[in-house]
């Protein structure tokens, strides 16, 4: 069970509702508006039992009328299969990049087969189009294009209260993964104009995909920028940081696994290969994958048992 606190933030008006989730499920932002309810993002599905009650026991009682995702990566779109059979009335919205993906369900393309993670099937009914406005909460936001982290993901954005809901373009400290950087498309580009975007757009109130809402959002940009700043002067780096990451987020999930199963399981996932032969040509895949379980037992994310890892 992911750790997950639902609050009415002293940062935010009443009507939005945060579900601070832990690291393998994105938050769920729960907007409570005079005419409808709507969730931005849902969490990764093996959460997705526990993102049903959350959102149910929020709702008091209110049916969810819609759905909206920021990008469409598992830990953000996992829970929509069990709230579209939860409310079958509900309408869901995603960002128009991957719609046909979705409309004809490609794993592959939708990059849960690649990064070795699962996401039932959904539907979707309207696109977020960038440029457009939506109703959340009974007030508009804005959506806003921020390719980076993922080329099609957008962030949201409310004017007159100057919230944004940034998704995996900003974190208190940081910023997601740059996929296609990992798939060798040059993308480091991208992610410092999404963070000129939000700059521009000069939000009081971050509602990030994961961690806590912050306030001090100059201090967060300036922060992601020195962190893409190394990882343009050594992509190794970031090609590190993001097999770490997709290693940690595998054991989350699994929460502890044999060394043999885990070699199976970094075979069969393509951006692990795809990572090593780009940036780790020179070790062996099992020398490789040692040593990234080292450091993540040294820096505390994980124990080590005999041949069973951890996740911790």
């Amino acid at each position: 069970m992911s750790h997950s606190t639902a609050h009415h933030h002293d940062l935010l008006p009443p009507e939005i509702t945060v579900l601070e989730r832990g690291w393998l499920s994105a938050n769920n932002i729960l907007f409570i508006g005079q005419r409808d309810t709507a969730l931005v993002d849902t969490g990764y599905c093996s959460h997705a039992g526990q993102t049903v009650s959350l959102v149910q026991s929020s709702l008091g009682g209110r049916p969810l009328d819609r759905i909206l995702n920021t990008h469409l990566h598992s830990d953000h779109c996992g829970g929509n299969a069990a709230l579209q059979r939860t409310w079958p009335a509900l309408r869901t919205a995603i960002p128009p990049g991957q719609a046909p993906h979705v409309r004809h369900w490609d794993p592959y393309a939708l990059s849960y087969t690649p990064t070795g993670q699962e996401c039932p099937a959904f539907g979707f009914d309207t696109l977020l189009q960038p440029g457009s406005s939506v109703l959340l909460g009974d007030k508009p936001w804005q959506v806003h294009a921020a390719p980076g982290h993922d080329p099609h993901s957008v962030v949201l954005f409310e004017p007159q209260g100057r919230l944004l809901i940034s998704a995996d373009a900003l974190w208190e400290n940081g910023f997601g993964v740059v996929f296609p950087e990992l798939e060798g498309a040059d993308a480091f580009g991208d992610v410092a104009a999404t963070l000129d975007v939000i700059e521009a757009l000069a939000p009081l109130v971050v509602i990030p995909g994961h961690g806590p809402v912050f306030a001090d959002a100059p201090r967060a940009i300036a922060g992601a920028r020195r962190r893409l700043d190394g990882f343009v002067r050594n992509p190794g780096k970031h090609a590190l940081y993001a097999a770490k990451v997709l290693l940690k987020y595998k054991l989350l999930e699994w929460q502890q696994i044999r060394w043999t199963e885990l070699v199976g399981w970094a075979q069969a996932t393509p951006y692990f290969g795809m990572l090593r032969e780009r940036h780790f040509a020179g070790q062996s895949e099992a020398d490789w994958l040692a040593a990234l379980t080292d450091d993540l037992v040294r820096s505390g994310a994980a124990t080590r048992e005999g041949d069973l890892l951890h996740n911790a």
